[in-house]
């Protein structure tokens, strides 16, 4: 038997609103935020039906419950807008993570420090690591000095957590980004997210212009000439009229 596949995110909390309120005794909280104490649940739903709300059960694990008396769409809404807002900050927990090498290319050394300037201006850490292969570890040094000139590179945009450690044959190092008040932009977008406009007017590669085949080069002047009776190409221009061939 096929068992259904979880949700990916995690269902949103139900509550308990007015008559679904399965408590005896609960302690309620006022439309202002004001404690209004331990009371029936008759009473605080004769509470609810006063103020024109909803008695809205949100501690439901407290002994006795907790409950708001509060609109519920509009509590809804509330929850909705405050679980976008802490969603924004779990950004700064995801680590992601750029690799180098002692021999890197100046290239792809720049599409690396993209990439992590990419993820810090969305406020995520990176992990930064440089991994020696081979007769690379009787040269430390270079590699050293890859790490520190990405560090100093990424300053605009984020700070070492510590100083750049060597564990085995690996050297890593965490960045973390500034605050936003604090960092650089982005060298290519602007504060919507968006690559400049003067990015998309450039083009992307010149076109190559390569030479015209010798069989499509100009023919001769003689040529370029229309013939004397008007037509280009002619299949009877080698016949006589009176019969014989020219």
């Amino acid at each position: 038997m096929s068992r259904p596949f979880s949700p990916r995110t995690p269902p949103a909390p139900a509550y308990r609103i007015n008559g679904k309120i399965r408590a005896r005794e609960v302690r309620v909280i006022g439309p202002s935020g004001q404690q209004l104490g331990v009371i029936g649940l008759a009473e605080a739903l004769t509470l609810a039906r006063q103020h024109a709300v909803d008695l809205v059960e949100i501690a439901p694990n407290a002994i006795p419950p907790v409950c708001r008396l509060v609109d519920f769409g509009k509590f809804r809404y509330e929850q909705s807008k405050k679980d976008k807002d802490s969603k924004k900050h779990q950004h700064a927990n995801k680590v992601k993570e750029v690799q180098l090498s002692p021999n890197i290319d100046p290239h792809d050394f720049g599409v690396k420090l993209a990439h992590a300037i990419d993820f810090m201006c969305e406020d995520m850490k990176v992990k930064v690591l440089l991994r020696f292969r081979g007769r690379e570890m009787a040269h430390k040094e270079i590699g050293q000095q890859v790490v520190e000139r990405f560090l100093k590179e990424a300053a605009p945009w984020g700070h070492p957590d510590f100083t750049p450690k060597l564990l085995g044959k690996t050297i890593n190092v965490m960045i973390s980004p500034h605050p936003r008040n604090k960092r650089a932009k982005h060298p290519t977008k602007n504060d919507q997210g968006e690559i400049a406009g003067a990015e998309l007017h450039e083009p992307i590669a010149k076109p190559i212009m390569y030479p015209a085949a010798p069989s499509q080069q100009a023919a001769p002047a003689r040529a370029s000439q229309p013939p004397a009776d008007g037509f280009a190409n002619n299949p009877f221009s080698a016949l006589d009229i009176n019969g014989q061939q020219a």
